[in-house]
């Protein structure tokens, strides 16, 4: 690959990257439901008053952690390490964003209900191809994606499997904490289950089109 193309590569990513990060936060900003991969993020960050970007590194970073002890316990430690250890920095970067969006995005709760409802196929539009994107360019994949994938590579399952269960898991753990100490359920709502149903089809539809151009035609990456 030439030097022109690895780095239109790397912009794609990068670009990819803002795209995910702002559909996560969109999603959280309607106050309809948050994305489940960030529920218990935001219910701790909700109960604690701490930044939800902030609480979102601070969850990356236990996948990652959660990733490396995988990959050793299946033999493949060493060479995985590096694209490992690379999720951190790219965590930081990614909930940067986050920080960011959350600063320029309105008070979406105070628009009528089919305005908020727009947003939210917006949001989980932006996931869905942010995340496709990302993943397409096969650089480091985001911490929420690669632990998916190491606990397939652990279970034996496919990755649409485990993804469903680690999704339910998480908004089970938000609901709990949310119970526990904000009495409701917290960024749990209509959103995040539109976002569990809805995020996959478009990462399907995405991959299956433009990314499947982008990836092979552009880039030559099968």
């Amino acid at each position: 690959m030439s030097e022109h193309s690895s780095t239109l590569r790397i912009l794609v990513y990068l670009a990819a990257m803002a795209i995910l990060a702002f559909g996560i936060t969109l999603n959280a900003e309607t106050g309809l439901g948050v994305s489940p991969i960030v529920s218990v993020a935001f219910s701790i960050s909700c109960a604690s008053g701490l930044s939800f970007a902030d609480m979102t590194f601070v969850l990356y970073c236990l996948f990652v952690i959660a990733e490396i002890a995988i990959h050793f316990a299946l033999g493949r430690g060493k060479e995985s390490l590096l694209k490992d250890i690379l999720q951190l920095p790219l965590s930081l970067v990614f909930t940067r964003f986050m920080k960011l969006f959350q600063y320029l995005l309105p008070d979406i709760p105070s628009f009528s209900m089919p305005i908020c409802l727009a947003l939210l196929a917006v949001a989980i539009a932006a996931t869905g191809v942010g995340a496709a994107a990302t993943l397409s360019m096969r650089i480091v994949p985001n911490p929420g994606d690669g632990i998916v994938q190491a606990l397939s590579d652990l279970s034996g399952k496919p990755v649409g499997l485990v993804k469903n269960i680690f999704d339910g898991a998480n908004v089970a753990i938000a609901l709990m904490i949310a119970a526990l100490f904000l009495h409701s359920t917290g960024g749990v709502g209509i959103g995040t289950i539109i976002a569990f149903l809805g995020v996959g089809r478009v990462v399907a539809l995405y991959n299956a089109t433009a990314g499947r151009v982008i990836s092979l035609k552009v880039f030559g990456i099968q």
